[in-house]
């Protein structure tokens, strides 16, 4: 009898051997292959080893010959051309109906694209964003899947067997939405991460630098912290790190280049955000501070030259109180940067015709990823509330908390800049904040400045919505206005 499989997966690194052990932990066979085909014996040799229900294929015609049908082959490469040259590989060989799967970091307009074009091959296409690591590929990621929806049955009872699981049982992965969805929704968590890491890493100066806190001490404080609100994957790997210590017994994390990478996906948020009119400012600003610890060798130089006049280094304020209003001023500054998130999945549904259900994503994100917290359960109540919220920051809890935590994020902003420590992130959240909560804005000068200069028009409070008036400021300009238009 020949070998069928429920699922074939492309892609032997480490995240495709852990899909697939995960897969077949959960009763499912699938077959696998790789361009380089030696990984695919390396692999059923050693981690796949004595599992009778893992197939290795030395030929992408024999990988989709063990496939039941409908086929469904999940690629796990690496995002951009390599997923396009797979997809033309394998399609020739598969029949309509038939379902391809993109599990990497890829963009939500290539997700878009392939499904489309996909679509009137006859083949489904599913753009899915897998969070969790290594670690989460293994055990239980969270899966975020959109794309064609007729695939979606297909797939599901496997995509929602191997997710990570909350404490009602609830897989944390759901359908998503058409198209690009999926890869969308995966980029956003991946930009909240951007600012979650960047806040953590701010919280971290603050207390080692302004308040002499040593590493213990740091270990002690964010451990704590992760019993509360704060409690989340981020918290409690930071405390771990604080702990650990190098061969000589200490810190590893001082040994560490201060210099941040990243893989790009922030940078998309704060692209998609531009591209569609939506102040992500606080990502943003994550993504521009990894930019700048790039500049090392520059910002070496330049330490040497740019002295910060009037720095007072001693905090004389009672430490525990202070620690307590970072504390504040981290919790305050997330929940911002999650109301950006979700007003650029919002405006991206508009766009795009997507049909996102808001609790539901946050669900997916209660268990499994990276930025998995405590307060995610807050989140979806706040939509299960009212599926029309606004805004993440209007819901009578978010802003609760906010206004609780208010005067300490302004002492902590306030003392940061009397210590000369960069806090990018939690004073642009502040500003953020400062800004969505005002009536009204210094906008009005613009407007005047810009039809001062170009005749570009202003709309007046004392006239309805829609009309445009130009005025003649110096006499010598004419009443010939420019047009009006969004950019």
């Amino acid at each position: 009898m020949s070998k069928k499989a429920d699922i074939g997966l492309i892609g032997l690194a480490v995240m495709g051997q852990n899909l697939v052990l995960n897969m077949n932990d959960h009763g499912y066979s699938v077959a696998v292959f790789n361009r380089t085909v030696t990984k695919v014996d390396d692999f059923l040799a050693d981690a796949a080893k004595g599992r009778e229900t893992i197939y290795g294929a030395q030929s992408l015609e024999s990988f989709v010959g063990m496939l039941k049908r409908p086929r469904k082959v999940m690629l796990m490469v690496k995002a951009g051309s390599v997923v396009d040259s797979f997809i033309e590989m394998i399609a020739p060989l598969l029949e309509p109906g038939d379902i391809i799967i993109d599990g990497g970091n890829s963009h939500y307009d290539d997700s878009t694209r392939r499904s489309r074009e996909l679509e009137k091959r006859g083949l489904l296409f599913i753009g899915t964003g897998v969070s969790g690591g290594e670690e989460g590929a293994r055990t239980g990621p969270s899966i975020m899947p959109g794309g064609n929806s007729k695939a979606w049955a297909h797939v599901k009872p496997i995509f929602q067997d191997i997710a990570a699981k909350v404490d009602d049982g609830s897989p944390c992965c759901d359908w998503v939405g058409e198209e690009g969805a999926g890869h969308f929704v995966k980029m956003v968590h991946n930009g909240i991460e951007y600012g979650d890491m960047q806040l953590i890493s701010e919280a971290y100066q603050l207390m080692h630098e302004g308040l002499n806190m040593d590493y213990d001490e740091l270990h002690d404080v964010f451990n704590s912290w992760n019993e509360g609100e704060l409690d989340s994957y981020l918290i409690e790997i930071t405390s771990s790190i604080m702990a650990f210590r190098d061969e000589d017994g200490s810190p590893l994390v001082e040994h560490i280049l201060d210099k941040a990478g990243q893989k790009g996906t922030g940078k998309w948020t704060g692209i998609s955000s531009l591209e569609l009119s939506v102040p992500v400012t606080m990502i943003a600003e994550a993504v521009f501070a990894r930019m700048l610890s790039s500049m090392k060798d520059e910002r070496v130089r330049a330490s040497k030259v740019l002295t910060a006049e009037g720095i007072n280094r001693k905090v004389k304020e009672d430490r525990s109180s202070v620690i307590e209003a970072i504390r504040q001023a981290l919790l305050a500054s997330k929940i911002v940067s999650y109301a950006q998130g979700y007003m650029l999945m919002r405006e991206a549904a508009s766009a795009y015709g997507w049909d996102l259900n808001y609790g539901g994503i946050a669900l997916m994100w209660r268990g499994g990823c990276i930025i998995r917290s405590a307060f995610l359960d807050k989140i979806k109540a706040a939509f299960d509330h009212n599926p029309d919220l606004e805004n993440l920051l209007v819901d009578s809890y978010f802003a609760s908390v906010l206004s609780n935590c208010q005067a300490s994020w302004r002492r902590v902003i306030q003392l940061a800049v009397q210590l000369g420590i960069p806090v990018p992130s939690l004073s642009s959240a502040l500003m953020f904040f400062d800004g969505y909560r005002s009536e009204r804005l210094p906008s009005n000068l613009i407007q005047a400045q810009r039809d001062y200069f170009g005749a570009h028009t202003y709309e007046r409070t004392d006239r309805p919505s829609g009309e445009f008036f130009h005025t003649n400021w110096t006499g010598t300009g004419g009443n010939v206005s420019s047009g009006t238009y969004e950019a």
